[in-house]
């Protein structure tokens, strides 16, 4: 996807502070932290939100869960954190790209918003 801004990261046209990458996957920090750590956990596939996933992506997306529960681990502590899937213009999503939010580091309030 041309104008995908997380396409236009894991292709390294435009910088971030990455955490973890593989074959797979990206992770980095959100530029508009909503909390002390607000990680973003991209497939490298372009998906254009939950909504959009087909029976093929079900192992990567498993994979993409694991990889957001690790890193909230290790930059969240063992207090816990927040999991968060925008999809569509309703849901929140402002990047049309599948990413998990990972958010963590204070006492997070409910309701989000």
């Amino acid at each position: 996807m041309n104008n995908c801004i997380f396409c236009k990261i894991i292709n390294g046209e435009i910088p971030a502070k990455k955490i973890y990458e593989d074959d797979e996957m990206v992770a980095f920090h959100d530029i508009r932290p909503a909390a002390p750590v607000h990680v973003l956990v991209i497939p490298k596939k372009h998906i254009q939100s939950l909504m959009h996933l087909e029976a093929e992506d079900t192992a990567l997306a498993g994979r993409l869960m694991y990889k957001a529960q690790e890193l909230a681990h290790k930059h969240c502590g063992e207090k816990g954190a927040r999991f968060v899937i925008n999809a569509g213009n309703h849901g929140g999503q402002t990047v049309d790209h599948l990413h998990i939010h990972v958010l963590g580091g204070r006492f997070l309030t409910w309701p989000p918003g």
